[in-house]
């Protein structure tokens, strides 16, 4: 996927309605921390140094499209405009911290968009591996392999006691961060959340709102806290059987609510689905909300005019940042902003539109 497509395309195919119980669990992330022996983290390296890791992973990384059987888009950061690093951050293929003005930076991004590798942010390398629903294991498999793959040919600093050693005292022994993205509306309209959000701190977990959308979204990711004195598959266990049993309680809240509240249940998910359908103006804080109204409309049965796959694809394409660079300007207003996305917003539903 040549870099121009992967900033316009509003999928992600690991992220929406497929996979493991995707009717709550949207996608599955492992990410593993690593660093080059004998080269300072990147937060104490000089433009030297920077500039030699860049060098020795480019000469590494550069085999990846034989390797893994696929194109991988090299993305060098400081080659990149403001806009076009807040279209990736939306997608969640680099993070803010990396996106920050820095020499040296780079990314490599598959063309399935699945493997994000991230050289010179906190550590010489971030390897994140992306997975549609509920899918963990086939994420740290595919993140092993990206692993393995590098260190059959450079030495990645790792000590017998401490494990991997890492920019962060929290990402010593395995330097994995395993975590799952969950759309929650039932244990939020149920008033539940707080429950789970108070209780997973003890099993070493948390869960927080996903970061950068809206509250209204009911979108939330649950990931390990703890990375020392734990084996990989020890981790990823527990955090399946975890998110496994949040799954369990927001299907039951889902439930509950078909017999409790129905009317004014569904009153909100046809407002929200006409809103989405006719409006000409809307805000991103308020169609985080709507677009969740209508995910659960969808999950529950209650609309059944247009696929589960427009959710996937909203989500993407009607973020801030892709529809300024979708228009070709950086400058639009707040309002022709909003009326870009209730635009853009129609045509998608209307592209999903069932038949009958």
């Amino acid at each position: 996927m040549a870099v121009e497509e992967l900033l316009r395309s509003g999928r992600l195919s690991w992220f929406g309605t497929e996979g493991a119980d995707s009717d709550v669990v949207l996608s599955s992330r492992v990410r593993l921390a690593r660093n080059l022996v004998g080269l300072p983290f990147p937060g104490r390296a000089d433009l030297g140094q920077l500039a030699q890791i860049q060098q020795m992973l480019d000469a590494v990384l550069a085999d990846l499209d034989t390797e893994f059987g696929q194109p991988f888009d090299r993305i060098v950061l400081d080659q990149m405009s403001a806009l076009q690093r807040e279209v990736l951050i939306e997608k969640r293929l680099i993070s803010e911290k990396f996106a920050e003005e820095q020499p040296h930076r780079m990314a490599y991004i598959s063309a399935d968009t699945r493997v994000s590798i991230l050289v010179n942010e906190d550590d010489h390398l971030r390897i994140q591996s992306m997975t549609p629903g509920l899918s963990l294991a086939a994420a740290f498999k595919m993140a092993s392999r990206v692993d393995d793959f590098i260190e059959e040919h450079l030495d990645l600093a790792f000590d017998e006691t401490m494990g991997y050693l890492t920019a962060y005292p929290t990402n010593l022994g395995t330097g994995l961060r395993a975590s799952v993205i969950l759309h929650l509306p039932g244990l939020v309209y149920t008033r539940n959340i707080e429950n789970i959000v108070n209780t997973t701190p003890q099993l070493g977990l948390g869960v927080h709102p996903l970061e950068g959308i809206g509250e209204g979204a009911h979108l939330y990711k649950i990931s390990n806290q703890l990375t020392l004195g734990y084996s990989e598959a020890e981790m990823i266990e527990n955090l399946q059987a975890a998110v496994g049993e949040i799954v369990s309680h927001e299907r039951r809240a889902r439930k509950a609510l078909s017999y409790f509240g129905k009317d004014g249940v569904e009153d909100g998910v046809w407002r929200s689905f006409g809103i989405l359908s006719y409006a000409r103006s809307l805000t991103e804080q308020e169609f985080f909300a709507l677009v969740s109204r209508m995910r659960y409309g969808i999950d529950r049965g209650i609309i059944k005019e247009v696929m589960p796959a427009a959710y996937s694809e909203i989500i993407v394409a009607a973020r801030d940042g892709h529809l300024k660079y979708f228009a070709e300007n950086e400058n639009l207003s707040a309002g022709e902003i909003s009326a870009i996305r209730a635009t853009r917003v129609r045509a998608i539903l209307q592209k999903y539109r069932t038949q009958g």
